[in-house]
């Protein structure tokens, strides 16, 4: 599958938020939409490169997202206010242009050798705004002196304006996940402390009175077999707190089981994973449910091992009169051919028994993404 054929599915879905030709803006998450932010530059422009620098506090802004660059000389570049030209566009609020950057009387010069490093010239620079305030600057650039005329920088205009959107809508949809872990968090630790805990409170304070009166006491025998249940009725609640979790509604259940695995994915391997719902899921039964579970666990495994990616994006949707989860990530890794795991067989065999796929493509530019879809469970 073709680059361009996986952005056209994410664009089907957010149809009516962002327009058919912002396609890689359309995952509602931060790192995708600066990401294609980058490489829809190119696209619209006709730029040679494409690249993003995302504020990290009101007075700096560094370059992470590329696209079309040749070399590693703008990646993590810090721009400060007043410095070359992203550093103009966040002191003045509006796009700036140059026909040729290390000659133009226009910007200073702190980062000529990075731009000389990438072999570029011409470059065309505009803010990204989210709700009034600026978030990051796109910059369009070709490697030999030209003008950006009024039409490019309208284009640039207009991309930058749906980033925005798609980062304020990214901003929404991260609030939500965290609001529904958070949620599913504060339950189970309230079942937790409300009967285990009491129980447990209660065996400690048996056992240090058992201590006390541990030698010569005749109901020593019936106060250890209270003990004993006491633990077994613990266990007990404790096995119903978490399977209450578990079985809270598939539909509410499904997505945060899922941010969790990126959140566990991140915290083992340090690559940033992203978990997007697109839209609202129908109910799905225990087995489909823990089909599409296993798939995001297989996609981040395999980028564990072989992907060397800087980014990893797991997304759930409705699709095909069905449910689908996507695991997408940016690594440059060569490591076993997709497709070609036992745990990707599996995983197809037990999609194709529920009358589901699974598939994993190596896609055109970078990267692997993994689909796994199931159909609705019919009455």
């Amino acid at each position: 599958m073709t680059a361009k054929e996986h952005v056209a599915e994410y664009s089907a879905v957010l149809g009516e938020l962002l327009r058919e030709r912002e396609k890689l803006l359309g995952t509602l998450d931060r790192v995708a939409a600066l990401h294609g932010t980058a490489r829809l530059i190119r696209e619209t422009v006709g730029a040679k490169a494409g690249f993003v620098a995302e504020l990290d506090r009101p007075e700096l802004a560094v370059i992470r997202w590329m696209s079309g660059t040749r070399t590693n000389a703008l990646q993590d570049l810090e721009v400060p206010v007043g410095q070359g030209i992203g550093g103009r566009v966040l002191a003045l609020g509006r796009p700036v242009k140059v026909s040729d950057y290390v000659s133009s009387p226009a910007i200073t010069h702190q980062f000529d050798a990075q731009v000389r490093g990438e072999g570029l010239a011409a470059m065309l620079a505009v803010p990204i705004v989210a709700r009034g305030e600026t978030v990051a600057v796109a910059y369009a650039a070709m490697r030999e002196p030209a003008d950006f005329g009024d039409d490019a920088v309208r284009r640039m205009e207009e991309v930058a304006r749906e980033a925005g959107t798609a980062l304020h809508l990214a901003k929404v949809a991260e609030t939500d996940r965290t609001a529904a872990v958070a949620g599913e968090r504060l339950r189970m630790q309230s079942a937790l402390h409300d009967s285990v805990g009491a129980l447990l409170f209660s065996i400690g304070v048996q056992v240090r009175d058992l201590h006390d009166d541990l030698h010569g006491n005749p109901g020593l025998e019936a106060r250890l077999r209270r003990l004993e249940g006491d633990v077994s009725a613990a266990a007990g609640a404790l096995r119903e707190s978490l399977l209450a979790l578990s079985e809270c509604s598939p539909e509410r259940a499904l997505p945060v089981e899922l941010a969790e695995h990126c959140r566990s994915f991140q915290a083992r391997c340090g690559v940033p994973a992203r978990f997007v719902q697109l839209a609202a899921v129908p109910p799905l039964d225990a087995e489909r449910t823990a089909l599409l579970v296993a798939a995001v666990r297989e996609g981040l495994l395999n980028v564990e091992k072989h992907a060397r990616a800087s980014s990893v994006i797991v997304s759930l949707l409705p699709s095909e009169d069905g449910v689908q989860v996507v695991v997408a990530d940016d690594g440059t890794g060569t490591g076993a051919a997709p497709g070609t795991g036992m745990g990707l067989r599996t995983l197809t065999g037990r999609a194709a028994r529920l009358g589901g796929r699974v598939s994993l493509v190596r896609d055109d530019d970078d990267g692997c993404t993994l689909r796994a879809w199931v159909p609705l469970v019919r009455p």
